[in-house]
């Protein structure tokens, strides 16, 4: 897929702004991929006078009209019956016929979940798809999976988010062997509940670069490039960072407008300050890969600026282009042929 033109469906109508973001952001993302297409899809009134005002890069973009929107709050299963043309499920169809090879939405997470994995359905010998963002870390940042979508996961379940983690992490970051870490209250085998414990085991037995155990403080520092955790878990520790990284947020700014002397020590370390919002701006990490899919499906924030949905549009562009579903699929394959002759090993000795 190197040298072919990637094509991104993108719901330009879901999310807080809607075609506000989302057309400028395309174009934006249009002009830093030389090679690569889009299709807009939504309201025709909305999106045709923003494409025009861009000659360009109109002719790498084209437009899909859709007169159905998910709202932001819609059941997804309500979702799921009623929308089957909404501009969300559309952008889906595209990739299901090969007219797009990955889609980006904003919009209701719930529906995005649904929509996916009905359109695209799963891959093989994967149960559920896996919401993975990226976060950033002392030395780099992080894959997390799952965020969100199983709450309750068994030990198989948390082995395929390790692979699934491991195969993005290795298209995206080209590394040959991302490390693997299991998110427990203690970096010792014995700790866990029984799930865990089970998971630890059969991740060992993966043939995946597996580190062990982490603590939750080891996914800042850095420890793996994939944490593994079922979507309960991942889901509070995402909450919790989030709230941490805003009360010391606005206790900072708190701090530098206490008096006059700590005002002046403010302007002084602006700089700094600058250097180290730019460093972990949550904008540059936005896009959440739904995996397990027989196709790329990327889930924006919904309250994403233009800056921070292009990311969201390149996450999934790499993703596609670096064969990220193939290599689920080869891997998987690939664990499960070496398990039967471990099994047909095991039992000629018997």
């Amino acid at each position: 897929m190197s040298s072919d033109v990637i094509t991104i469906a993108i719901d330009c109508m879901g999310g807080d702004f809607g075609p506000a973001v989302t057309v400028p952001a395309a174009l934006a993302f249009l002009r830093a991929h030389g090679a690569a297409r889009v299709v807009l899809v939504g309201r025709s009134d909305a999106l045709s006078p923003l494409l025009a005002q861009h000659p360009d890069v109109a002719e790498r973009a084209s437009v899909l009209y859709a007169d159905e929107v998910v709202a932001m709050d819609e059941s997804p299963t309500l979702a799921l019956k009623n929308r089957k043309k909404s501009s969300m499920r559309l952008a889906l169809n595209l990739v299901k016929e090969g007219a797009a090879q990955a889609s980006v939405s904003a919009g209701n997470t719930g529906a995005l979940m649904a929509m996916s994995r009905f359109v695209l359905k799963m891959l093989p010998e994967i149960d559920r798809p896996a919401i993975c963002p990226v976060m950033p870390t002392m030395k780099g940042h992080v894959y997390v999976l799952d965020l969100g979508a199983n709450v309750d996961c068994s030990a198989e379940h948390l082995l395929q988010f390790g692979i699934m983690g491991a195969m993005l992490a290795s298209a995206l970051d080209h590394k040959a062997a991302p490390s693997v870490g299991l998110l427990n209250i203690g970096s010792e085998e014995i700790k866990g509940n029984e799930v865990v414990k089970q998971a630890g085991e059969r991740l060992r037995n993966s043939g995946l670069n597996f580190i062990g155990n982490i603590e939750g403080d080891g996914i800042y520092k850095g420890e793996a490039d994939v944490v593994v955790c079922d979507g309960f878990v991942g889901n509070v520790a995402l909450k919790v960072s989030e709230g941490v990284a805003q009360m010391l947020t606005q206790s900072l700014k708190q701090e530098f407008r206490r008096n006059l002397l700590t005002r002046l020590s403010a302007l002084a370390a602006l700089p700094v300050l600058k250097h180290l919002k730019a460093r972990f701006d949550h904008r540059a990490y936005n896009g959440a890969s739904l995996l397990g899919l027989r196709g790329v499906s990327v889930k924006s924030h919904g309250s994403a600026d233009a800056f921070a949905f292009e990311r969201a549009i390149a996450r999934a562009y790499e993703a596609a282009h670096n064969h990220v579903v193939e290599r689920i699929s080869a891997c998987q394959a690939d664990l499960h042929k070496r398990q039967d002759a471990a099994s047909a090993a095991a039992g000629e000795r018997a």
